[in-house]
């Protein structure tokens, strides 16, 4: 009898040692990931898309689309939201934009992919923390590589515009006149491109043309 209490004694401590240790390493493993990954961008990111996934697509590839927000405590720098989080809510909108108009799935058909090449932001009004806001995407243009698209921070009962983002959209692999293409089937004209969104633009090519000519690239091409 007593040999046997012995035994069930060991047992029992080596099971607590063996989930003990196994919940070190865990906690370990997490401490890694928080330290060397934006985990919390990532978890946001995939709930973005399965949250996406769900809701009803939305046929009109060049419509507006809406993502309500609000601003928490993480968010703020002194008592508004930090300048770097509205690039940051950006991503996640055009995440979604890109999962409900379908530009994700003819992506994935095509065998293209995209990154950001450019963004600028303005900054009108400051979210202060507690407030809530809409932000509103949508593809405004697009040339033979990249679609350029217009974000709005909207907030307030007077729907009065904090700020507004503008994003240069690289599409590699592909081009966005293919995947309207394969979207709509059929040619998509090219809307009109509004006067302050040339001017960007305009100078996204100069800017390319001065660092091109600065590294000698030019020369090098010639």
């Amino acid at each position: 009898m007593l040999l046997w209490c012995s035994n069930r004694s060991r047992s029992n401590n080596s099971l607590h040692c063996c989930h003990r240790d196994i919940l070190l390493w865990a906690l370990a493993v997490l401490l890694a990931l928080f330290c060397s990954l934006d985990v919390w961008y990532y978890l946001r990111a995939a709930a973005v898309l399965v949250k996406a996934w769900w809701l009803p697509p939305v046929w009109d590839v060049l419509a507006e689309q809406t993502m309500g927000g609000r601003v928490l405590p993480h968010d703020m720098d002194l008592c508004h939201m930090n300048n770097a989080r509205y690039l940051r809510e950006c991503d996640f909108a055009r995440l979604s934009l890109y999962m409900r108009n379908g530009v994700f799935k003819a992506l994935r058909a095509l065998g293209g992919t995209m990154v950001v090449g450019a963004t600028t932001i303005r900054l009108r009004q400051a979210l202060c923390v507690g407030k809530a806001f809409q932000l509103r995407s949508r593809i405004v243009t697009w040339d033979e590589k990249a679609f350029f698209l217009e974000q709005r921070f909207v907030s307030g009962k007077d729907a009065r515009v904090s700020a507004v983002m503008y994003c240069k959209q690289n599409i590699i692999g592909c081009s966005p006149d293919k995947i309207l293409q394969f979207l709509c089937k059929r040619k998509v004209e090219v809307p009109e491109v509004p006067e302050d969104l040339q001017q960007w633009i305009n100078f996204i090519s100069a800017n390319s043309q001065a660092l091109r000519s600065e590294s000698g690239q030019d020369k090098k091409t010639k």
